[in-house]
């Protein structure tokens, strides 16, 4: 089994994230949407750091506030999830 997609909401209203890979890419691809922001990053998929870089991102972009570590961790999980 594979995941190819995840779909996220956050904490604001309206704040929404997708992440994506497809087979054989070298990089995830993440699409944030917020009533204000559209925008797409690619993040290289076998770089830890740019990955938890995009996990900083996303948290505070979809929750509206800088978060602790676990509340990033929550994040990364997820794009982990699409690393391998």
């Amino acid at each position: 089994m594979r995941i190819l997609r995840t779909d996220i909401e956050g904490d604001c209203e309206g704040h929404y994230a997708t992440i994506a890979r497809r087979t054989g890419s070298e990089y995830i691809d993440v699409h944030v949407l917020t009533p204000t922001l559209d925008r797409e990053h690619q993040v290289q998929a076998d770089d830890r750091d740019d990955r938890w870089s995009m996990a900083e991102c996303l948290q505070e972009t979809l929750d509206g506030t800088r978060g602790t570590n676990s509340m990033i961790h929550e994040y990364f999980r997820e794009i982990e999830r699409l690393a391998w």
